[in-house]
């Protein structure tokens, strides 16, 4: 079976429509939620998530904003002005179809604990086997660092092993990933084989841009899904990707998929502070999977507590992983280059490999 074929058996896919094609097209809105119906009464089981951006955009023009605007209050009173709006045409769109769209709103804080990650997993799962369509947007109104630092590709490869996505669809206002030549790539085995082809993003209203798209590509094919770059203006894209057409740019899921664990702990946590090691305790990390023991460490920056994330870098200031702390940096920094039975910086069960090797 060509890796395209293979789509039509994905069960939980999750879709993310950005900004600009909102903006431009507002009928998308219709022709989207038409397809992805389609799309889950064409298989039994079936279930669809839909990312949706555009509370902003809806909002500046709700306002009479002509640009995205820089102050973080502006920037909230349009998310306000507008997520009514965008969950309105949502959910008309979908009554058509006799499907009802449910809206969820997320911040980073929402995900970054686990406790209300799990809730929020349970809510996904229930309104799925309902039959609904989550509608997921971020809370930006409220949540100050998302707007300033988060986009709504990023919170899409959050969501997908949330629940349990095996297709991640990010549909854009291109075709796909393009070449030098400007001439679509079809497909990639990883997404290092796309990142040479990286342009600077020219929207006014959206956060996204292409390596914004690439980088929530590599974690959702690190959760296990597929990946698929495609054009919001693509008639019934979603049936016809399903159906095994070539349509945008096919990124395959990784063999070495993370855990949801350790998908967390890597891609959706923040770094509290940052560990340096040696060139040992790199090989270490990176070739046998050991824990980071304070022996190996040779400097500590910033402040964090046990059970906090941080990242850890070589002598060159390359992040090598990400894990969780078992020692405070006023420990760590006190522990750096000592030999000793008090047990690891970070143990191999809370660590992530990051670098390429």
């Amino acid at each position: 079976m060509s890796d395209r074929r293979r789509l039509s058996g994905r069960r939980r896919i999750v879709v993310k429509v950005g900004s600009a094609v909102l903006a431009e097209r507002p009928e998308t809105i219709g022709e989207l939620a038409t397809d992805i119906v389609e799309t889950m009464d064409g298989r039994r089981g079936r279930r669809v998530v839909l990312v949706s951006s555009g509370a902003i955009a809806m909002g500046m023009a709700r306002l009479g904003m002509a640009r995205r605007p820089r102050a973080m209050a502006a920037l909230q009173a349009a998310a306000a002005a507008g997520q009514g709006d965008l969950i309105q045409r949502w959910g008309e769109a979908f009554s058509k179809h006799e499907r009802a769209a449910a809206q969820v709103l997320l911040s980073h804080a929402d995900l970054s604990s686990r406790t209300r990650a799990n809730n929020a997993r349970a809510t996904l799962t229930k309104l799925l086997e309902l039959g609904a369509v989550p509608v997921i947007n971020e809370n930006d109104a409220v949540a100050v660092d998302e707007i300033r630092f988060g986009d709504n590709d990023e919170l899409a490869a959050m969501v997908t092993p949330l629940c349990d996505g095996d297709l991640l669809v990010l549909l854009s206002d291109v075709d796909g990933v393009l070449d030098h030549d400007g001439e679509r790539v079809t497909q990639a085995a990883s997404v290092d084989e796309l990142v040479p082809f990286v342009r600077a993003s020219t929207s006014t209203v959206g956060r996204g841009g292409m390596g914004s798209k690439l980088e929530s590509a590599r974690r959702g094919t690190l959760a296990g899904a597929d990946v698929v770059i495609a054009s919001a203006r693509a008639p019934r894209v979603l049936s016809r990707l399903m159906a095994g057409e070539d349509l945008g740019t096919l990124i395959a899921a990784q063999e070495r998929r993370l855990s949801g664990r350790k998908h967390w702990i890597a891609y959706t946590l923040r770094p509290r502070g940052v560990a340096l090691v040696d060139d040992g305790a790199k090989v270490a990390i990176i070739e046998k999977g050991r824990s980071i023991l304070p022996v190996g460490v040779l400097g500590i920056r910033g402040q964090f507590e046990v059970g906090d994330m941080i990242a850890v870098v070589d002598r060159e200031g390359t992040e090598v992983a990400r894990g969780l702390a078992r020692l405070s940096s006023h420990e760590a920094a006190r522990r750096c280059g000592q030999r000793g039975e008090e047990g690891p910086l970070i143990h191999r069960d809370d660590l992530v490999v990051t670098a390429d090797g």
